[in-house]
């Protein structure tokens, strides 16, 4: 199997996770936030959603400049789940795009004056950032659901609240 083949198969199931959990983001409070300090509810969501289409993009290119901004901030629940599905889309065709020999090839993140802030393969690029970041964005979310008393659906084994197969 190729390497693009098993990250997208990898990217592909837990896609299908990720949604479980934004499917259970209340949409009466998305501007909830546990802290001053922290992003609300409809931000992380669309973040999460959203963002693996978004940075995946930048390994399609050899550098991506920064220019600011920030996730949009999400009005409904079907909204997120909108912009999840046509991430999950985006992700794919963009890592095919990529290619197993794009994997090493080197990109650069670069500041609007054009200074070199983060180097690596496209690889890294793509597990790191595209992936695990929003995967790790992923269990902050589950946490935001817990302080809500929302049910955590199960992620890599049973939750609290479900325990698929009888676990």
């Amino acid at each position: 199997m190729s390497a693009t083949k098993a990250m997208i198969d990898e990217f592909e199931q837990e896609a299908a996770t990720t949604r479980r959990v934004l499917e259970r983001v209340p949409g009466d409070k998305l501007a909830w936030k546990p802290h001053d300090k922290s992003m609300s509810l409809g931000t992380l969501a669309m973040h999460i959603a959203g963002g693996p289409g978004f940075i995946s993009s930048w390994a399609v290119n050899d550098s991506f400049t920064m220019t600011g901004g920030s996730s949009p901030e999400a009005k409904t629940t079907a909204e997120i789940l909108a912009a999840h599905d046509a991430s999950v889309a985006q992700t794919k065709a963009n890592i095919t795009a990529v290619g197993d020999a794009g994997l090493g090839k080197t990109w650069e993140f670069k500041t609007p004056d054009g200074k070199t802030m983060m180097k690596m393969p496209k690889a890294a690029l793509l597990r790191s950032i595209a992936l695990n970041h929003i995967y790790h964005h992923r269990g902050q979310l589950s946490v935001y659901l817990r302080l809500l008393d929302v049910p955590v659906p199960s992620i890599y084994g049973p939750s609290a609240d479900e325990r698929p197969g009888g676990m």
